[in-house]
Order: structure tokens, then C-alpha cells, then sequence
């Protein structure tokens, strides 16, 4: 299916939505209805025809680290599935941390003892350079805390869950065949999109998917990669700094039309994405920050959105301009077309990012789409919101 918008003449005040195409994939189909339109704004609501979203989460395998009184605690636990994270910190009450919910709940009266930690350490597989572990065959994300000497003090136990059919969120901008680059704070859902972006892209866009699974976290733990991600192929990383070279590796070796890529977070990284871009590899990726104006404002990352240059302008410039004489501008093409602000699990901020770089580096507020979920949990697009007028 294809998007677009026709004008009804230079003053027109309404926007007609063209539907130019509509497809099947596996007999699924997705359509949008537009219920508001005017010349500054349009709601669109999504229609999937598909199997409801469906949580997959093992949780018991992650609980059977833990100890005894913590794991049947949190198994009859009526908020579980909202289960977020648990926190096991040498010498202080273990902690549950929930979806949706600030702070954490501390889980009994006694502390976390040296001999509990070191079951939980034996219970996964070895910790790798970035101190993080799984559980085999799981999603599940197991993050060390190590003191001056090596020694685990603290855990954090991580729910991974896969999730299926989240990913009509973005399925009209799948269809276009762009990047598309995600930002927002941690535990909004971002390694969860990915994974379901990578099975639909592979198994119902049929095209040839590799992800560069740094810690093991989008496919799980192991050397079969979890069903979740479908047919997708997974490419491991032996250590977190080696991750610009599997991506090329990726592109050079295994004939990818896109490629998945979790926390782009270095200079190397980047510019690893914008080769692999120029070669007409879809990217589908992660980067560290939580809005466009932090990837702007940082000079690692910001390769991804075309990077930032200072111009001097003459005086005459300057002055049609209205603007001072040294100002910054847009390097090149953009990484990335479309990024993405996670701003919550159904919150979705939506930037054609060249437009809304230029835009924001003039000072302006640029016009972006707002991807939420009804009361129905039917996907609703409202396109034309200015920028600044989105929910923090």
C-alpha cells in the first residue's frame, strides 16, 4: 500500500488521501481511513486485518535464576506480564521495576546475599566485554555491575519478550523501502520493534533480512536465533567494538537488501551506516538519544542525519536572509529518511529527516506525523503537527 497526499488547488483547504495501491502480504491486509483532513492536518486511522498482537515472554526461564522466594513471587505476581526488569544489587532488597510505573517495588526484607548472586552468574552463560548475558533460546537480557576487581555485585535481569503485530505502527513506511532510524529513552519498546520489523520485512516483504545482533539481545541468546525474528539471518558480534565491521562484513559477504543494526553509539558505527546506505541497503536501526535535536547536537552521531557544517554568509546574504552572518546547514543526504521518536510504547513521533533538520537548524518547528494507538489499540496517524506542539 502507498500513501499520498493530492492537492485540491493553491487554496485549497482540504487534502485528499490517495490510495494509490493496497497489498496482501500472507493474506494480510492494512488500510487506512482518513476521519479529519484539512490543508494543516489529517487522522488517519489503520485498519489491520491481521492476528492481534500476541506477548511471548518465557518468563520462568528468566525467574528459575533468581532465588527461590523471589521466583515464586514474581510467578504468581498479577502484574507479570507488565514485568519490566529485576534488580539484584549485593547487600540491598532485590527490586521490581514494572511498565508504566516509576521507581521499582522492593520484593521482600532481606538483602541480596554474595552466594545468590553467584547462582544467578551460574545459572547463564558467560558474560561477554560489554558485561551482559542471556538465557539460551530466550530474549531475556542478563546486565552485569562489577566491582574495582572483577567481582559481580549486581545484577540486572531483563524481560525480553517477543511481540507480534506491533509493527503496524510503521507498516506503511516498510513499503517505501527506506531507512528508518529509531530514537527514544530505554525500555519504550526500540530492540522490540526491530525484531518484529525484521520478521515481517523477511517474511512477509520476502526480502533477504541480516540482523548484526551485537549482545545477542534483538534474536536471543545461542547460535539459533529466536523464532521471533522469522526468516531473518543473524549475524553475531564477538565484542561490542568489532560492530562497524560486521556490519560491512554483513553487506560484502551475505547480499542483504537490509540490514538491522541495535545502539548505534560511534563514530565508526555511523559511518559504517552511511556506506552501507550508499549501497542501497535498507537500514533499520537504533541510535543512542531520545529526540532528533540529540542526534543533531551530537557530533558522533549525527552523520546519521546528514551531519551539521557552519556557513559564513556575505552581507548581502545575510541580510535577505534575516539572519546572522555565520549559521549551520546540512552536510549531505541524510542516513536515514524517516527517524523515529519513541516518546512512549504508543507514542510515535515521525520525521522526514532531511525536512526536519533543515527546519530545526533555521530555528523553526517543523511538521511531523504522530503515530498513536486508540482505545481499540487501532493505529491513529495525525499528520501536519507542528513539532513543537507533540506530547513530551
Amino acid at each position: 500500500m502507498v500513501l499520498g497526499f493530492r492537492s485540491l488547488g493553491a487554496n485549497a483547504n482540504l487534502v485528499s488521501l490517495c490510495l494509490a495501491t493496497t497489498r496482501k502480504y500472507n493474506n494480510n491486509k492494512v488500510y487506512f481511513s482518513c476521519t479529519t483532513a484539512s490543508a494543516s492536518h489529517c487522522c488517519l486511522v489503520a485498519h489491520a486485518h491481521h492476528h492481534p498482537s500476541r506477548v511471548q515472554d518465557d518468563l520462568p526461564s528468566l525467574l528459575q535464576i533468581l532465588p527461590h522466594d523471589l521466583h515464586d513471587h514474581l510467578l504468581n505476581e498479577s502484574r507479570r506480564s507488565q514485568l519490566l526488569e529485576v534488580i539484584l544489587d549485593l547487600g540491598r532488597f532485590p527490586e521490581a521495576r514494572y511498565v508504566g510505573e516509576p521507581g521499582g517495588q522492593y520484593l521482600r526484607t532481606t538483602v541480596v546475599s554474595l552466594q545468590e548472586l553467584e547462582h544467578a552468574q551460574e545459572a547463564v552463560r558467560d558474560f561477554g566485554g560489554d558485561n551482559r548475558a542471556g538465557i539460551e533460546g530466550t530474549l531475556h537480557r542478563i546486565s552485569a555491575i562489577r566491582s574495582r576487581n572483577g567481582m559481580i555485585v549486581g545484577l540486572t535481569c531483563r524481560v525480553g519478550r517477543a511481540v507480534s503485530g506491533h509493527s503496524d505502527m510503521v507498516f506503511d513506511l516498510l513499503q517505501y523501502g527506506k531507512s528508518i532510524l529509531f530514537v527514544g529513552k530505554p525500555g519504550v519498546g526500540k530492540t522490540t520493534i526491530l525484531r518484529e520489523i525484521a520478521r515481517v520485512l523477511s517474511d512477509e516483504f520476502h526480502k533477504r533480512v541480516v540482523i548484526v545482533d551485537t549482545s545477542n539481545e534483538i534474536a536471543g541468546d545461542g547460535n539459533i536465533p529466536h523464532a521471533a525474528i522469522g526468516g531473518a539471518r543473524r549475524m553475531q558480534v564477538a565484542e561490542p567494538s568489532m560492530q562497524y565491521k560486521v556490519m560491512i562484513e554483513a553487506v560484502e559477504n551475505h547480499m542483504p537488501e537490509v540490514i538491522i543494526v541495535d545502539e548505534i553509539g560511534t563514530e565508526t558505527e555511523a559511518l559504517a551506516c552511511r556506506s552501507i546506505a550508499q549501497r542501497g541497503v535498507m537500514l533499520i536501526a537504533t541510535a543512542h538519544g531520545q529526540q532528533i535535536e540529540n542526534i543533531i547536537k551530537n557530533p558522533t552521531l549525527s552523520d546519521l542525519i546528514g551531519g551539521v557544517k557552519t556557513v559564513t554568509l556575505g552581507d548581502e546574504e545575510a541580510k535577505a536572509r534575516k539572519r546572522l552572518k555565520t549559521i549551520l546547514e546540512r552536510q549531505a543526504a541524510p542516513t536515514f529518511e524517516f527517524l523515529i521518536e519513541m516518546r512512549h510504547r504508543h507514542y510515535w513521533v515521525t520525521h522526514q529527516t532531511e525536512k526536519s533538520v533543515d527546519m530545526l537548524l533555521r530555528g523553526k518547528s517543523p511538521q511531523v506525523e504522530v503515530r498513536t494507538r486508540d482505545d481499540s489499540l487501532k493505529v491513529v496517524i495525525e499528520r501536519s503537527k507542528a513539532y513543537d506542539k507533540c506530547d513530551a
